[in-house]
């Protein structure tokens, strides 16, 4: 890493409401000496997710980044849980008809696959991003000509060990053990964390044929949600056998705190989420994690996206560049606990050693985001109460 005279620093700044489709957000500024710099060293990082992302990016990614590259200042915005992802696109799509700059760089949000099948985001290659070629090639795809990968995680079904001696195999084991042990399990509500939506996702594909569910993940196919009538009978079925009857947790969180009080014995948890937590101590040792099949919860890559209408173009691929550097992944490997997308021998032995047994080719990916945002609004009409 290069060394610089001033000292870049995070100064956290409160929740206020920016002009981003009257979208709640926070805002992080790490600032750097731009005396050299000019505008386009001034750069928006733009993320559509949980807290956890939020700290990886004000506490690990944006201070290195500034850090080995003088001049360069980021700030970091924050649409919490995603809430607000349809604003967030219409104001890109807004933007980029009008050529006019959204208001951020690069994007981090599960909107992106969306957004780069729309057009709305710079075409990249190994050409203008040079690491994407040892990438796995079934990931980039997946995340169209604007995508790129830049982390990975599953979902598990995290358990507590001094109640749950023998934890579920399968989805039907699982399924049958939350109705044999009601009030011990919950997930949160899909549109508010990954690890709930997860548990929803994989309870609908147990009823959805193989060739229909492809067309899912990869576009929007509103005319196939009729697949998921059945699903959504199973888990209206289950509100009885719930934590709190009908009543689901708000956010990833909410569900790990639930867990670690030993208020329930099991939930479906977010890889990374639930290692860090592990490493820092809020995960007791007793909590323990396995992957059910038939089918395993969903998995795989995080994505950025360049706005094409942004005007810092070179800045935000030098970041993106950055963040696929042996360096950044590293850094999220011990800040996140995720997954490295780049090849292992590119990284140290620790972080080798970490991940050899996570295969990121194998993930199960979750549905479009289009079609994601209409099972949200599905399970909250057909679910809770029910």
């Amino acid at each position: 890493m290069k060394k610089r005279g001033v000292i870049a620093s995070l100064a956290l700044v409160s929740a206020t409401a920016l002009a981003l489709g009257g979208c709640a957000q926070s805002s992080t500024q790490s600032p750097a000496n731009n005396a050299s710099g000019g505008a386009d060293k001034s750069l928006t990082v733009f993320i559509s997710g949980d807290t956890n992302v939020q700290d990886l990016w004000q506490k690990s990614l944006v201070p290195a980044f500034v850090k080995a590259n003088p001049g360069y200042s980021v700030q970091v915005n924050i649409d919490l849980h995603g809430q607000h992802d349809s604003q967030t696109m219409a104001k890109l799509t807004s933007a980029t008809q009008q050529k006019k700059d959204p208001g951020f760089d690069l994007v981090d949000g599960g909107f992106v696959s969306q957004a780069s099948t729309a057009g709305l985001l710079t075409e990249v290659s190994s050409s203008n991003l040079p690491p994407l070629a040892d990438l796995p090639q079934n990931i980039v795809k997946a995340g169209g000509n604007g995508g790129i990968p830049y982390r990975a995680s599953s979902v598990l079904l995290a358990y507590n060990t001094k109640t749950v001696s023998s934890p579920p195999k399968t989805l039907d084991d699982l399924l049958a053990w939350i109705k044999a042990n009601p009030g011990k399990f919950t997930y949160n509500t899909p549109n508010s964390g990954g690890s709930g939506q997860s548990f929803v996702t994989t309870v609908l594909d147990k009823y959805v044929p193989a060739a229909d569910r492809a067309k899912m993940v990869t576009g929007y196919a509103k005319d196939l949600e009729k697949d998921w009538d059945q699903g959504f009978a199973t888990l209206a079925g289950l509100n009885s056998s719930m934590y709190q009857k009908g009543v689901y947790p708000n956010g990833n969180n909410q569900v790990l705190e639930l867990l670690a009080s030993g208020q329930i014995s099991m939930a479906p948890v977010w890889s990374d989420q639930f290692i860090t937590g592990q490493k820092t101590g809020t995960i007791p040792a007793n909590i323990s994690y396995t992957q059910i099949s038939d089918p395993s919860f969903t998995g795989g890559a995080a994505y950025l996206g360049i706005p094409k209408s942004s005007g810092h173009q070179d800045g935000a691929l030098k970041l993106a560049n950055w963040v696929l550097s042996p360096e950044a992944q590293s850094l999220m490997s011990t800040s996140l606990a995720g997954y490295p997308v780049i090849p292992l021998d590119k990284l140290p032995q620790d972080v080798q050693d970490k991940f050899k047994s996570a295969d990121i080719n194998n993930l199960r990916p979750t549905y479009f985001s289009q079609m994601t945002q209409d099972l949200n609004n599905l399970w909250a009409q057909k679910v809770p109460g029910k």
